[in-house]
C-alpha cells in the first residue's frame, strides 16, 4: 500500500487561502486534510461548513474532513453537502459509534474514526471491518505545531498488525507533529497516510516538502 500525503490546511496562511489550496493542487499531495474544531470537544475553534465548502470548491485533491467536534452525527450531512470526500469522527465524541459510521457511509463517502492519544485501539476493534480509515492522533488535538508523541509508534504497529491479521484494507492516518524528522519511522510502523501541517505550510518550499515526504521509502521497522 503506497503511502499518501495529506497537507493540513489548518497550518495555511488564511489571508492567502486560495493560493495555498492552489499550491496543494500543484503538488504530489493525495488529500487535503481539514480539521474542524468546535471549541468544546477540543480547546480551540477552527472553521465550519462555509469555509469547507470554499476549500472543496477550489481543491482538486480528495477533501479529508476530520471532525473534532461533539455530537458529530448532527453535522455529518452538512459537511458532506460542503464537499467532504472522507469524513472522520472521534470515537470519544459519540455514544453509538457503529451507527455514526454507517450514517457517514450511507452518504456515499468514506468513513473514518479518530482516536486521541490516550484512547486504546481496543475501543474500535469491533468496528474495524466497517472503516475506510483510522486516524491516530499523535498530539493532543486542538492546536497545530505540537510535538509528535512517540508512543504513537507502538499504537500504529498494533493497529497495522490487526489490519493484517483480519485481512482488512483501511488506511492508517497519523495526525500531529509529522515531518521529515519522523515520517519514515511512522511509515515503517505501518501507517500509510501522513497529515503534515506546519512541516509543509511553514516551510520555505511547501511543494518540495510534500515531494520529500512522498518520496520516502518504506522498510520493515524492527524496533522503535
Amino acid at each position: 500500500m503506497s503511502h499518501k500525503i495529506a497537507p493540513s490546511i489548518l497550518a495555511a496562511n488564511f489571508l492567502e487561502l486560495g493560493k495555498e489550496i492552489d499550491m496543494v493542487n500543484a503538488s504530489q499531495a493525495d488529500y487535503l486534510h481539514v480539521d474542524v474544531m468546535d471549541g468544546a470537544f477540543v480547546p480551540n475553534i477552527s472553521f465550519g461548513q462555509n469555509i469547507v465548502k470554499f476549500i472543496a470548491s477550489r481543491c482538486e485533491k480528495i477533501v479529508d474532513v476530520h471532525l473534532m467536534i461533539n455530537d458529530p452525527d448532527k453535522y455529518v450531512q452538512s459537511f458532506f453537502d460542503a464537499g467532504a470526500n472522507i469524513i472522520s469522527i472521534h470515537a470519544e465524541a459519540t455514544n453509538h459509534l457503529h451507527r455514526s459510521i454507517y450514517g457517514i457511509k450511507e452518504l456515499g463517502v468514506k468513513a473514518g474514526v479518530a482516536l486521541n492519544p490516550h484512547t486504546p485501539i481496543s475501543i474500535i476493534e469491533n468496528v474495524l471491518e466497517d472503516l475506510d480509515m483510522v486516524v491516530l492522533m499523535s498530539v493532543n488535538p486542538g492546536f497545530g505545531g505540537q510535538k509528535f508523541i512517540y508512543n504513537t509508534l507502538s499504537k500504529i504497529q498494533k493497529l497495522s498488525e490487526l489490519r493484517t491479521i483480519r485481512n482488512l484494507d483501511f488506511e492508517i492516518e497519523i495526525d500531529g507533529g509529522v515531518g521529515l524528522q519522523n515520517a519514515e519511522k511512522i511509515l515503517q510502523a505501518g501507517a500509510n497516510v501522513l497529515v503534515a501541517g506546519s512541516s509543509v505550510f511553514k516551510s520555505d518550499d511547501p511543494i518540495q516538502s510534500i515531494t520529500k515526504l512522498k518520496e520516502l521509502g518504506i522498510e520493515q521497522l524492527s524496533e522503535f
